[in-house]
């Protein structure tokens, strides 16, 4: 059986905003059997000696499949989709497309995003707001290639969903409480889409119960 390594504790400010939900997303989604090891972040597990043997970053989140240990949740969301034969092409160009996504997703996407979450977090100052009116530049050109490329399409990589929606769900989850969605309907309903999905309400049930708040306080 599968053992997804997810967060059990952790600071409020990060409840809901982790990458552990990518991975179950993608395990409801493929309907694999799979188990949480709840990780107590605020008592120091992650940066033990145990879990560093199977975490090279001492990140969140990581499977083990009998043995086989995966790390980085783009790699984990293509290995389970490849491992179930679902949510990826079976040609080799599609399983491609689903690949350049998923790093569009984690590569391009999202750390600009991760920029504008630092910036408000660290400065407030006069150089910060400076910063942040050109990171919010990059960020609208990002998402209007993603508002492009969604032109006539359902989903981001193929016809079809794939763990590439789940990648660029969960990135585009981290702008949910700003602005910057809205000049792109495309993008916007696009989102709604994703996670309207019933696997996704249940792992974002699940995840509210394994770290004990509710759902409402992470949506």
């Amino acid at each position: 059986m599968i053992t997804l390594y997810g967060f059990g504790t952790i600071f409020p400010e990060g409840r809901g905003e982790t990458k552990d939900l990518r991975a179950q997303w993608a395990l409801e989604e493929i309907g694999l059997p799979y188990r949480v090891h709840a990780l107590d972040h605020t008592g120091g597990e992650l940066d033990g000696d145990a879990y560093s043997r199977i975490s090279p970053f001492h990140q969140v989140p990581v499977i083990d499949d009998d043995g086989f240990v995966v790390a980085e949740s783009a790699a984990v969301v293509l290995y389970l989709a490849e491992k179930a034969g679902k949510l990826i092409p079976g040609d080799v160009q599609g399983r491609t497309r689903v690949v350049q996504w998923c790093f569009a997703a984690v590569s391009t996407v999202e750390p600009t995003l991760v920029c504008l979450d630092l910036i408000e977090i660290f400065d407030s100052g006069k150089t910060a707001r400076k910063l942040t009116a050109e990171v919010r530049k990059l960020a609208g050109r990002w998402l209007g290639d993603v508002e492009r490329r969604l032109e006539d399409r359902e989903w981001i990589a193929c016809a079809d969903f794939t763990v590439a929606d789940i990648m660029m769900a969960c990135v585009l989850r981290g702008i949910r409480k700003s602005d910057l969605m809205e000049p792109f309907p495309r993008v916007k309903a696009y989102y709604e889409r994703c996670l309207a999905r019933p696997a996704w309400q249940r792992t974002l049930a699940l995840y509210a119960e394994r770290i004990g708040v509710s759902v409402d306080d992470i949506r």
